[in-house]
């Protein structure tokens, strides 16, 4: 799978250690930032991230910031988008399985490496149930279409 990689200056320690991860189960990883943990905006490196997978040259992203929120409400704005927020395995195993989130946002200030790796885990190998949760999907794919993000 190919999965791009953002994050800010407090998520950066976190992202190296996922790319790793990553890189071990022969993933292609690209990385959109921030490159040497000096201080950076989560915008422009989430921002980044979220695009890749919308031009579909990335077929994920897991972006990473102190809490996740600034880069969740960051990749969310990218049409196309669908970023959660997740804390633990099931969090992320029903990010994918009921909202097809192609984008993962998680909170390198409150995860250790051990989960970041297990939520990472759950959240690349579960597949999208489908069935009822399309018509929500789409609902939200109609509002985009018509109202924002153009």
């Amino acid at each position: 799978m190919k999965v791009a990689l953002s994050s800010d200056h407090r998520g950066y320690a976190a992202k190296e250690h996922v790319r790793a991860h990553l890189k071990q189960a022969d993933h292609v990883v690209a990385d959109f930032g921030c490159g040497d943990g000096q201080s950076c905006d989560y915008p422009d490196t989430g921002i980044a991230g979220a695009v890749s997978v919308a031009a579909n040259e990335n077929d994920r992203a897991i972006l990473f910031c102190g809490t996740g929120i600034g880069m969740s409400i960051s990749a969310n704005k990218v049409a196309g988008i669908r970023a959660a927020l997740c804390h633990d395995e099931l969090t992320a195993e029903m990010s994918r399985r009921h909202n097809n989130a192609n984008v993962l946002c998680l909170p390198a200030d409150l995860l250790g490496e051990e989960l970041l790796r297990r939520v990472v885990d759950v959240w690349l190998i579960t597949e999208y149930e489908g069935g009822r949760h399309e018509r929500r999907l789409q609902k939200i794919a109609d509002y985009e279409s018509n109202h924002c993000c153009k």
